[in-house]
């Protein structure tokens, strides 16, 4: 199953087969991504598509060595594979195990920890002068591996414009395969699917051209096709001007499934002493017909079985607060043709599909340009519309100028939708929604919002809908819950809390979805004759003071549990209003996320890991009135 695989300890084992062994290695390599999809959910389709490619690289250069980036590092399954890291694989993405992204912390193939994309021309370029400034007698080459969905990002072409200029020996391979994890958009897409058709043009002469020129643009299906076939010539024998035009010499397009023709463009990349795009064409999902054919469907899929020729899903998910989310975006829509959805490339994560297809003029996909996003939503707000910006919390984080400059200093009635708050799971630090009450909370004129369930984050997304001035709602990628209390549920009204019991011995204060764990770890220390209550804070911003410093103020001690980083999240908030005030905060306690990087695991793994769930937030309660209790007691009788 694995003959050759089993062998490759390290690059170096790569040397000296022939291309039929190599052939053979690619296809172990594509049966040990199937086996690991058959137990749990892993990336897929594009780990799939870079299988030649890897295994060229890794032929062609030596990474002991020299300098390899890999863009948007979900697709570096093969490349572990040929590093070190097979007798691992199958501890890929479990807690413990091999992370699904780049880890220098793993291997010294490994460089950066890359799990967001457009970065990698940037850092390349940076090595490639630090090596020239640091060790000019040693010279390395420096390879950077993007995939076209990435390319678009505005910070691609700034390293473009930097290396261009410097004309620094570099090699950026572009891999092609027309998608991010949805297909791509925008004008870069088309211009690549232009040289794709080059090769077969290469040798038209100038008077073809000359009368293709005459061709005119109408709407005949016959003249469309010659007038696509007119712009394949013309960008055929342009040979990718827009790279000559920033300084890189173009090379390709190449055929990225054919091991040697790689070699023989990559030593042709290597040995050029200007910076240098590789166009290497690829399909998404290679090798295994069903991702090839649906590879968004397939880039991270639920683990999987194939009996017969059909496939058949172990598990299916219940409903996410994603959807939720979602369903609320999509009603809106129905009633107010003033509400816009924006998204970075992530129109399958953020659950948008039928939102792209019943309101397609009012859906738009921006790539992977969360910066744009964001301005783009402040030119349709001050038109009059009101649009939903949906991007995973991390990647928010790539806007947070426009939050600030063109959103929050504006006033304009934007919505923020933050999926993937907290803890993402398997996914680990690159993609864990930590930051974003820290970076969201001083901004002035921005409302901040955490539901603590399903029914707060539909009535949340409603509020901010019609609310005039910018608003964040943030939420986690979790099965959405509803939680189950005596009394009816309280309305959303701005800066106002849920009171959902009140305790004689304490209270515990959930910031966000925490709270069914903050109910529960309540209900245990009911029965063990510790009487804590519980308030759903809902507002980080603005704070609901006349509650919150109540409860402060009569309760014996305080908790705070928040999914996210304690450093000026939800709890800082509080010991904030509570100093203003001039109150006591000796029995406050904040649970969250400490001041470091969390490792990948499932969430609950996590959650119980940092104290989070409800057995931690009961011991912490538990803990407090421990000490609070020894305290009085060493206390002299009139204190």
């Amino acid at each position: 199953m694995d003959e050759l695989l089993a062998r490759i300890h390290s690059p170096a084992d790569l040397q000296g087969l022939t291309q039929t062994q190599l052939t053979q290695l690619a296809a172990e390599m594509r049966e040990a991504l199937q086996r690991l999809v058959t137990t749990r959910s892993a990336h897929f389709a594009s780990n799939l598509g870079v299988v030649e490619l890897s295994l060229a690289l890794h032929t062609t250069f030596d990474f002991s060595h020299d300098r390899l980036i890999w863009d948007t590092g979900h697709q570096i399954y093969p490349h572990k594979m040929l590093t070190g890291r097979y007798g691992q694989f199958e501890t890929i993405r479990a807690k413990g195990g091999l992370m699904g992204y780049p880890n220098p912390n793993e291997s010294p193939y490994d460089l950066f920890m890359t799990g967001h994309a457009g970065c990698s021309v940037s850092t390349a370029l940076g090595l490639r002068c630090g090596d020239d400034h640091l060790a000019p007698d040693e010279p390395r080459h420096v390879v950077a591996v993007i995939g076209d969905g990435a390319f678009s990002s505005g910070a691609v072409f700034e390293a473009m414009n930097n290396a261009g200029g410097l004309e620094k020996e570099l090699t950026v391979v572009l891999n092609d395969n027309k998608m991010s994890i949805c297909p791509r958009v925008g004008s870069m897409g088309d211009y690549l699917d232009r040289l794709r058709m080059t090769p077969f043009y290469t040798g038209l002469k100038s008077e073809v051209q000359r009368i293709l020129n005459k061709v005119p643009v109408v709407g005949d299906p016959v003249e469309r096709f010659l007038t696509q076939f007119k712009d394949a010539v013309k960008a055929g024998m342009l040979g990718g001007m827009l790279f000559e035009g920033l300084g890189f010499r173009y090379i390709g397009p190449v055929d990225g499934h054919n091991i040697s023709q790689l070699q023989k463009y990559l030593k042709m990349a290597r040995d050029c002493e200007l910076p240098v795009v590789l166009h290497v064409v690829t399909e998404k999902g290679h090798g295994f017909e069903p991702a090839a054919e649906d590879p968004t469907s397939f880039h991270a899929p639920a683990p999987f079985v194939q009996s017969n020729g059909s496939l058949s899903f172990k598990s299916k998910s219940d409903p996410a607060y994603t959807e939720v989310a979602r369903d609320v975006l999509f009603d809106g829509m129905h009633h107010d043709n003033r509400i816009a959805v924006i998204t970075a490339a992530m129109c399958q994560g953020n659950k948008l599909e039928p939102i792209r297809e019943k309101f397609p003029e009012r859906f738009f996909d921006v790539g992977i340009c969360e910066s744009h996003a964001v301005a783009f939503a402040a030119g349709l707000a001050r038109s009059g519309m009101r649009p939903v910006v949906d991007i995973y919390s991390t990647f928010m984080q790539r806007a947070y100028d426009q939050i600030f400059q063109e959103v929050a200093l504006q006033d304009l009635p934007i919505t923020l939708l933050l999926d993937r708050a907290g803890l993402t799971g398997p996914d680990g630090p690159t993609h864990h929604g930590m930051f974003d009450l820290t970076y969201l909370r001083p901004l002035p004129n921005l409302v901040v919002m955490a539901p603590g369930d399903a029914w707060d984050l539909d009535a949340m997304v409603r509020f901010a809908l019609a609310h005039d001035h910018p608003a964040a709602v943030r939420y986690p990628k979790a099965t959405a819950e509803t939680v189950e209390i005596e009394n009816e549920r309280a309305p959303i009204q701005l800066g106002v809390s849920e009171t959902i019991s009140v305790g004689t011995d304490g209270t515990i204060v959930a910031c966000g979805t925490v709270l069914s764990d903050c109910l529960r770890a309540a209900e245990r220390l009911r029965d063990e004759g510790l009487d804590v209550g519980v308030i759903n804070a809902r507002f980080v911003k603005p704070l609901d003071n006349e509650t919150l410093l109540d409860a402060l103020a009569r309760s014996p001690l305080l908790v705070t549990v928040e999914e996210g980083a304690l450093m000026g999240g939800f709890g800082s908030a509080l010991l904030e209003a509570a100093n203003e005030a001039g109150l006591d905060t000796t029995g406050v306690r904040r649970l969250g996320v400490p001041d470091r990087f969390v490792e990948h695991g499932s969430r609950p793994e996590l959650l119980a890991d940092l104290r989070l769930d409800a057995s931690g937030i009961a011991a912490a309660c538990r803990q407090m009135a421990k000490t609070r209790d020894s305290i009085g007691q060493a206390l002299p009788d009139n204190e």
